[in-house]
């Protein structure tokens, strides 16, 4: 499996998106898997920023599976333009706590979603009909609400230890519900993938915050794994699930 990079534009002027693509041996046109990587923990470490995140886990599980994967990296992460202003706070001291803070980062996170969507209309080698949008953390909880805002673009979405503030900001309890709740309006199967020791977000709070959403008229499956925030990285504890979910509800 090889990866490929490129650029794209972004709702900014000059500030080009990097997206890292996986994808299977032929010409397509492939189902294709868009997933949206996660913060940088606190916030704090600004060199972290700059470090592309295209996890091999997914890519290859997908790959082999005959999807394309694509790993676009939002506005001032990896080497895409522009700042880093996905909710920090003012003073520098790393993401805040502050609601309207964290939902306004949030929404600057769907602008840069809105472009990678856009671009995938001018690939040919891209299957249209049988696209899945996924994420972990911060991108789990992105894709989730990306497939209720725009409905009618992808087929399912995929949640790997979703939210958007973690358990030390107590307005995580405001913030993650409302925002897993605009994703209730895809009406798609969604699949949400937690795990019960997750040090960020605990498995009571993801239960409450699918509840939410399922409330909201969402459809999903949501499983518990004897693992913490690096769920990811244990496929022999979701690859069966995804497995089954994709057969279900996506091929």
């Amino acid at each position: 499996m090889k990866f490929e990079k490129f650029f794209i534009p972004s709702a900014e002027a000059g500030a080009r998106l990097e997206i890292v693509a996986a994808r299977p041996e032929g010409a397509g046109p492939f189902p294709t898997l868009v997933f949206n990587h996660g913060s940088t923990g606190r916030g704090q470490n600004t060199s972290l920023y700059g470090r592309t995140v295209a996890p091999g886990i997914v890519a290859n599980y997908f790959v082999e599976r005959g999807w394309m994967a694509l790993f676009p990296q939002r506005r001032g992460r990896g080497k895409s333009g522009g700042a880093y202003g996905e909710g920090l706070a003012p003073d520098g001291s790393g993401y805040s706590c502050d609601v309207e803070i964290a939902i306004a980062g949030f929404e600057r996170a769907i602008e840069d979603v809105d472009a990678v969507v856009s671009y995938l209309r001018d690939r040919s080698d891209i299957d249209r009909q049988r696209l899945v949008i996924g994420g972990v953390s911060r991108g789990g909880i992105l894709a989730i609400a990306f497939a209720g805002m725009r409905p009618g673009i992808f087929r399912g979405a995929i949640n790997f230890n979703g939210g958007w503030l973690g358990r030390g900001c107590p307005s995580h309890e405001v913030v993650n519900p409302l925002l897993f709740e605009r994703g209730a309006q895809a009406r798609i199967p969604t699949l949400w993938l937690h795990g019960n020791a997750d040090q960020y977000y605990q498995i009571g709070h993801c239960r409450k915050n699918f509840d939410r959403f399922r409330s909201a008229g969402g459809q999903g499956t949501f499983i518990a794994a004897p693992m913490g925030h690096a769920l990811m990285f244990k496929p022999a504890l979701w690859s069966g699930h995804v497995d089954q979910y994709m057969q279900d509800s996506v091929a």
